[in-house]
């Protein structure tokens, strides 16, 4: 929603948002070990009919989410300027992205340990709370963007700090949450988050790998022109938006394995994750198939600009495409991260983004391929992932039963 709010503030507001949200989504996304790790721990747990554990690693991973948080404000707003330059930001986009990172960063604390609740709840099979707090939260960043932005004429200032104050209010909801749940202790140990990071350092780097991939991307693009970063902003955060629709599927594959899995039931872990697959292939497929028969609209609602817009187009038939093959991505991770077989994700994940991705997208720019060129690597990316993971799916070496040691 930033993206179309901004996005009618002109051409260099929508590159800025697109180099400062790239920024600030990597820093946010690095550590999403603190949802998809706790999710797997705590799904075992509750699976192994451990629930006080598992309500005292919550707490643990509340506490690990704020310091974490806490240290990434600190370092987004001392080095918002360098970062943004490095990214390829110019002149007045460069000014507009900082702005906007120094205030979005405030609530980056309080988006990890929505990161942690999620997790936790999610591992005890609730996805009900998780969703009413999201939706309030992102109803009342689009009020306060539409306030700030065009009612008190903040601009991209305004969008930035309705997004920090909703994440703020969101992470609240999510502490209180967590500090509620049935617990040994709820103080911070660091023994006790030992688990959480044995796992998430490891979901660390393939997350660095992924992040890295789209940070080549961006840095590419600007180099190419602004028409083609702002268009490239339009299907990123459209790509981000159908993730969370695909990942709804992966969440539900990391619960129902690593529950039966903790439950001592390997073979029902391995049919639960069949069924996942087909599932995340027709979602994926239904998805494509909408964003398809969009093309000459949805654009529209993100830029005003001619040449936005025709970049835009020129890329989204592969955009919608990728789909089907994102969601069985997804679905594979999502498998394998509630299994705690982690480590191979790792290096599959840096295998692709380094071995695939990173050359065509440097191709791109060196043979004036472009957004279209950007867009085949990350397809090729996708791709490799499902092989890599795919295989290791169908070998059953993840399928270890028990509750996390």
């Amino acid at each position: 929603m930033d993206t179309a709010i901004v996005g009618h503030l002109g051409t260099s507001p929508l590159a800025a948002l697109a180099l400062a949200a790239t920024l600030l989504t990597g820093a946010f996304t690095l550590f999403n070990f603190l949802t998809y790790g706790t999710t797997a721990q705590v799904a075992r747990l509750h699976g192994a009919g451990d629930g006080t554990t598992a309500g005292t690693l919550g707490a643990q991973a509340l506490w690990l989410a704020s310091g974490i948080g806490v240290a990434l404000l600190v370092i987004a707003v001392a080095l918002a300027q360098p970062a943004v330059a490095l990214m390829g930001g110019q002149g007045h986009t460069a000014h507009l992205a900082v702005v906007y990172m120094r205030i979005a960063a405030i609530g980056l604390p309080f988006a990890l340990i929505a990161l942690a609740g999620q997790g936790w709840l999610r591992g005890m099979s609730d996805l009900r709370t998780p969703l009413r707090i999201v939706v309030i939260a992102n109803l009342v960043n689009v009020a306060l963007e539409l306030l700030f932005v065009y009612g008190f004429g903040w601009g991209i200032a305004g969008s930035a700090w309705g997004t920090a104050i909703a994440q703020a209010g969101m992470g609240a909801a999510f502490a209180v949450v967590l500090l509620r749940a049935p617990a040994w202790t709820r103080r911070p140990r660091p023994e006790l988050m030992r688990p959480l990071l044995r796992i998430g350092g490891e979901i660390f780097v393939r997350t660095a790998a992924l992040y890295a991939s789209f940070l080549v991307a961006s840095a590419v693009l600007a180099r190419i022109g602004t028409a083609s970063l702002a268009a490239h902003q339009i299907a990123f955060q459209l790509w981000t938006f159908l993730a969370l629709v695909l990942d709804a599927v992966a969440i539900a594959a990391q619960v129902l394995v690593a529950r039966t899995l903790g439950g001592g039931d390997a073979e029902a872990a391995y049919d639960a994750s069949l069924r996942v697959i087909g599932w995340a292939t027709a979602v994926g497929a239904l998805v494509g198939a909408l964003m398809l028969a969009l093309i000459g609209v949805l654009p529209h609602a993100f830029s005003d600009d001619p040449a936005v817009l025709d970049r835009a187009h020129a890329v989204w038939p592969l955009f919608a495409l990728m789909q089907p093959l994102a969601g069985i991505a997804f679905a594979l991770d999502g498998i394998l991260i509630g299994a705690g077989d982690t480590r191979f994700l790792m290096w599959s994940m840096l295998g692709s983004a380094v071995g695939v991705y990173v050359p065509i997208a440097l191709a791109s720019l060196h043979f004036g391929w472009g957004i279209t060129g950007v867009w085949w690597g990350i397809l090729a990316l996708i791709a490799a992932r499902v092989v890599t993971t795919g295989a290791r799916f169908l070998g059953r070496r993840w399928a270890i039963v028990g509750a996390p040691a």
